[in-house]
């Protein structure tokens, strides 16, 4: 085999980290090698590398490609490329990059996207596992490009070619910056306040503080804009505007929340402006003397025509609904321009009574400082005008309709901000410059020689408006809210503004309420309003979506009452802005690794400085509608709290999370551990915690809320198959815990032996302080059937507690732990009451088809009866078998892995304290009886002592546990613990270690060195007999455990300790046997001999 390595292949300028050589595996070729080496150019090649040995794939980007390639890292997009087939009929040929053979792909933007992405096929790269461990010598490669293709893995070039194709084909309509977002966010932003309000707002603030009433309002909204954009740019950006920038930020509670207030915010702004645009048409229909009914009732009559004509525009298409909002923002211009125009065309005296007298000096300073009427103050007029600059997520809203959201939402809606801002200034400020503030509309109204002016500019220039001083005038920016209509150039066209104007914010909020409560309803955060996530035609149109914006804004034109709910609708924009602006500063608080946005140009304490000005302003605008947002607010957080949707999408909430658990985990390491602080932190060998619940529920009484418990399962066997089904289970079982409500981590080691593995755990676990001080072990109950080095093992796992200085709880119940044999019969059921489903419901569609077909169907239809019966019969049997398998095998163990589950009646622990190992024997009892389900229970404390001293020993532990403040029922001194057991209680123990006994004192010194290194684990005759007095006492302990805690809900008894490598396993696991054989649940406890009680304060 031959390599191609050519200098004028590694040493090409133009060379770059994709390049590839191919190796041949032919005779000749050599030869053939240099031939194409010579003949034509070298190759720049993105590889790709699949488990299909016989797949072949080659993206090429020649040196005259450069720019292209360039635009391809620069942006992410896939350049042109072209796929080379390769005939190896009779060759075998191996890919190499980097001058080496390797299954590692290129870095490619399609390995890093979302499974069922809408803009490219996900691809898999191959996992570590496989470079790890499979790492073929002779990678093959061969024709079938076509099938790749056809498997999701298609060229770059073809892949975009492919997208453009699949758009063309369905007419997928998407949106550029001008279009998509500063269009809709200028109309939005310009409504009617521009024509009919701004004027009275600045007659009432003057130039000066109405041009800071603009740019606070600007302020809000520029501030707001800026973390739009941080959050647009930070990844790919969906449909659901608002709603979508705050839930991918904050979580589903803070989204879900104001998502549904943000789309009912806008259906009610479509009523809104509709029936502003009514009224005008009423103001016109009046002047003409033209009223149909009366006006209540007109308004009602166009209000509906209108919303109806819009909702026709918006089902249509965004196609549609975008040339009529080009259309309304060339008549919109038209009119401000219109205006502009106005000013500067000389004034008549009809214009100058009603006191427009053209651009003077001496009106811009009369009007520059305030003069506010009628109650009216600044923050007042701040409210008025505040709603005239929001409308600024009008683009990010149709998020899902726009070409490229990431580059387009900053873009367009920090351009909308500031061209609004300068229109709305420029209007303000000419207005002021050209109208006086009162004006009586009187061409008569003229200066008398020798009349004195006071300062009084129309006075100057030949008008006395002083009357207005005394009675109202109607005319003049305090007066007259048509100044624009006067001004103006050409009246009919300032109509044409404010029609343009109302009815282009009602047909952006009327296509920006059902995106975004379309997306909404997409994530299931309520479940119940699902039925709106349905999409219609090329565009997946919310056509449920419009019809209930529909509904909504039909019912508020109706009432026709907007003055209570229009500051609400405002308070509901600031609220979403609030939290956009909190959303940006909490993102960059929690300092995650994937807050990366593009748009730099924002400032994470300007964001929480714009979200405090959010609500303040909410406060100024309406204090009681801001309460009622806040209300409404805080209670949909908690339902969606309560309710817990199913989503993960890595929000600043759960990086925040991990911040504050990790400086808390930090700052406990430089606390001292103390014995007052000292509460039982425990490492559960549960294996899989659905397998020995009973197990990790005697745990979870004493470490609920109180201690960290940790549950813990060790694989054994090849390392490969261990850790992939460790890694597979981990999110399951942790999943478990989560949903069974118990508070703790699940842990999983693989390891050659369950010694090791436990080795690990109990060295490993932990974070700082928190870190397990006590083991957790079910007692095993097979140990007399079990192969030599599983005893070996669970013996050694008990020594390797102690040596580490954790205390060690073994746990016994009659029936034991382990339910995996009822949870396989139990899952067998339930695949068996799936099938049976699913055959009924094909019977059931079979007889409905069959109903049709005559006699011939009556008698298909008789003997198909007769096959389902004999069917549900064998079925019922199988069922019946199964069903009395589970009751007559399993129904104990069903109960008794439930057991600590169900509150405790009143009874006993009874706890025998024979040995003093600095108190947790105690302590987990006591911690137990404060827990609701054992806290009818009540303490009996066993100790041993003298015959001739019971009174005194009673004294002195009542004194002791007085001091320790733990509540007793009554303690019992036992004196008899050392006399021998009886017969019958000894003869037991004896044959129970029969088995496992080595008697080589029966045998000559030869043999019994040959049994003693053959079978070490055996029980010596010498062991026995040193250990006598001790086995005694075990066997003698369970005779006055029978006879005194028979009765108790559940016995904590000091766990012995063997002596390592001098008491033998078995030995051992008989002592255990013995001493907790035939009685209720018992823990064998045993402390690290270290204090975890006190006395002192």
């Amino acid at each position: 085999m031959s390599m191609n390595n050519s200098p004028n292949v590694f040493l090409d300028p133009n060379a770059n980290r994709f390049q590839v050589n191919i190796i041949n595996e032919s005779h000749n070729s050599n030869e053939a090698s240099q031939e194409d080496v010579e003949s034509e150019p070298p190759h720049y090649e993105e590889t790709s590398f699949t488990e299909e040995a016989h797949n072949r794939l080659r993206i090429s980007y020649r040196p005259g490609k450069r720019e292209l390639y360039d635009n391809f890292l620069q942006n992410g997009e896939k350049p042109e490329a072209s796929l080379h087939p390769c005939d190896t009929h009779n060759k075998m040929y191996y890919l190499q990059t980097f001058g080496h053979n390797t299954m590692d792909p290129v870095p490619k933007i399609d390995y890093y996207r979302n499974t069922g992405s809408v803009s490219g096929n996900k691809l898999n790269r191959p996992s570590l596992l496989e470079i790890h461990e499979q790492l073929a010598k002779n990678i093959a490669v061969s024709t079938g490009s076509v099938e790749r293709v056809a498997n999701g893995e298609s060229t770059a070039g073809e892949e975009t070619a492919a997208s453009k194709e699949e758009e063309k084909k369905t007419g997928f309509v998407k949106f550029g910056w001008v279009k998509g977002v500063l269009v809709r966010c200028m109309l939005n932003i310009w409504g009617v306040m521009l024509f009919i309000r701004l004027s009275w707002i600045v007659g009432q603030a003057g130039i000066g503080l109405g041009v800071i009433i603009i740019l606070l309002a600007t302020m809000v909204t520029s501030i707001t804009g800026l973390s739009t954009s941080a959050i647009a740019t930070n990844g790919f950006v969906r449909g659901g505007g608002a709603y979508y920038l705050i839930s991918r930020s904050l979580g589903p509670e803070f989204g879900g929340s104001i998502g549904l207030i943000f789309a009912f915010a806008n259906a009610v702004a479509v009523a809104m402006y509709v029936v502003g645009f009514a009224e005008t048409v009423v103001e016109l229909l009046k002047e003409s003397d033209t009223i149909m009914v009366d006006e209540s009732n007109d308004i009602r009559i166009i209000g509906t025509i209108t919303v109806v004509c819009l909702l026709g525009i918006s089902v249509a298409g965004m196609e549609w609904e975008a040339k009529a909002q080009v259309i309304l923002l060339i008549v919109l211009l038209i009119a401000i321009a219109n205006f502009f125009i106005g000013t500067v065309i000389p004034t008549n005296n009809e214009k100058k009574a009603r006191g427009f007298f053209n651009y003077q000096a001496s009106i811009f300073a009369e009007n520059f400082g305030p003069d506010f009427r009628s109650g009216e103050g600044f923050f007042s007029v701040f409210a008025i005008f505040f709603p005239a600059a929001t409308g600024i997520l009008a683009g990010a809203n149709i998020s899902g309709d726009l070409k490229d959201p990431q580059g387009a939402i900053p873009k367009g809606t920090m351009l909308a901000i500031l061209i609004t801002t300068v229109a709305y200034i420029g209007v303000a400020v000419c207005a002021a410059s050209c109208v006086v503030r009162d004006a009586t509309g009187n061409v008569n109204d003229t200066v008398i020689p020798g009349m004195s002016c006071n300062g009084s500019s129309a006075c100057n220039l030949g008008y006395d408006f002083s009357r207005c001083r005394s009675q109202p005038c109607d005319y003049g920016l305090m007066n007259n809210f048509q100044v624009m209509s006067m001004v103006s150039g050409f009246g009919p066209l300032i109509t044409a503004g404010i029609f343009s104007a109302t009815l282009s914010s009602a047909l952006a909020s009327l296509v920006s309420a059902p995106k975004v409560f379309q997306a909404l309803c997409k994530d299931n955060v309520y479940k119940g309003l699902h039925f709106f996530a349905k999409g219609y035609g090329k565009n997946n149109e919310p056509i449920r979506g419009y019809v209930l914006t529909f509904v909504i804004a039909m019912a508020f034109i109706l009432i026709a009452q907007l003055n209570t709910i229009a500051p609400i609708i405002s308070n509901f924009f600031l609220a979403s802005y609030a939290l956009i602006n909190f959303s940006c500063f909490h993102a960059s608080y929690a300092k995650s690794p994937g807050w990366r946005p593009a748009f730099r140009y924002y400032n994470m304490w300007i964001s929480l400085f714009g979200a405090l000005l959010c609500c303040g302003v909410m406060f100024v605008i309406n204090w009681w509608a801001a309460l009622i947002t806040y209300v409404i607010e805080l209670f949909l957080y908690i339902y969606v709290t309560y309710k817990k949707p199913e989503v993960n999408w890595g929000s600043s909430t759960q990086a925040l999370c991990y911040i504050k658990a990790l400086d808390s985990a930090l700052a406990l390491t430089t606390v001292e551990d103390h014995v007052k602080n000292f509460r039982p932190q425990c490492i559960v060998l549960t294996g899989a915690p659905m397998i020995r619940p009973a197990l990790l529920d005697i745990t979870h009484s004493f470490t609920k809320n109180n201690g960290l418990c940790i549950c813990c399962e060790v694989y054994t066997g090849p390392r490969k198959l261990c850790v992939k089904e460790m890694n597979s289970g981990m999110a399951k079982k942790q999943a478990w815990l989560t949903k069974n409500k118990r508070k703790a981590f699940y842990a999983a080691v693989a390891a050659d032996s369950f010694r090791d593995g436990v080795k690990s755990l109990l060295q490993a676990s932990g974070l700082g302080r928190m870190k397990p001080n006590t083991l957790v072990i079910g007692f095993k109950k097979d140990w007399r059937n079990a192969a030599v080095t599983q005893v070996e093992n669970y013996v050694g796992v008990i020594h390797d507690a102690f040596d580490f200085e954790l205390g060690t709880i073994i746990v016994r119940i009659g029936q034991g732990f382990d339910i995996s044999q009822v949870l396989q019969v139990q899952e067998e059921l339930e695949k068996l009451e799936q099938e049976r489903l699913a055959l009924e419901a094909t019977i059931k569609e079979n007889e409905f088809d069959e109903e049709k077909s005559g006699i011939c169907g009556f008698f298909r239809k008789a003997r198909k009866l007769n096959i389902t019966k004999h069917e549900a019969k064998n079925e019922s049997t199988i069922n019946t078998v199964q069903s009395m398998h589970v009751g007559e095998f399993n129904q104990k163990l069903l109960e008794a892995s439930t057991q600590f589950k169900k509150k405790q009646g009143k009874g006993t622990i009874d706890i025998w304290w024979l040995f003093d190992d600095g108190g947790l024997t105690i302590l987990i009892p006591y911690i137990l009886t404060i827990r609701k389900k054992w806290k009818n229970c009540k303490l009996r404390i066993f100790t041993g002592g003298k015959v001739n001293r019971i009174e005194e020993e009673k004294l002195v532990m009542a004194s002791l546990l007085s001091k320790f403040r733990i509540k007793f029922a009554d303690i019992n001194i036992i004196c008899d613990i050392n006399m021998k057991p009886n017969k019958e209680s000894w003869k037991f123990f004896e044959e129970m270690i029969e088995p496992y006994r080595l008697r080589e004192s029966c045998k000559d010194i030869t043999t019994a060195e040959k049994l003693k290194r053959e079978t070490p684990w055996k029980i010596t005759d010498a062991e026995l007999e040193a250990f006598k007095e001790k086995s005694y006492r075990q066997v003698r302990l369970n005779e006055l455990l029978q006879e005194h805690s028979r009765a108790a809900n559940l016995i904590v008894l000091s766990l012995p300790v063997a002596r390592k490598g001098v008491v033998s396993d078995y030995l051992y696991m008989a002592w255990l046997e013995i001493l907790s054989k035939n009685l209720p649940p018992i823990l064998m406890v045993r402390g690290n001999h270290k204090n975890v009680l006190t006395f002192y304060s």
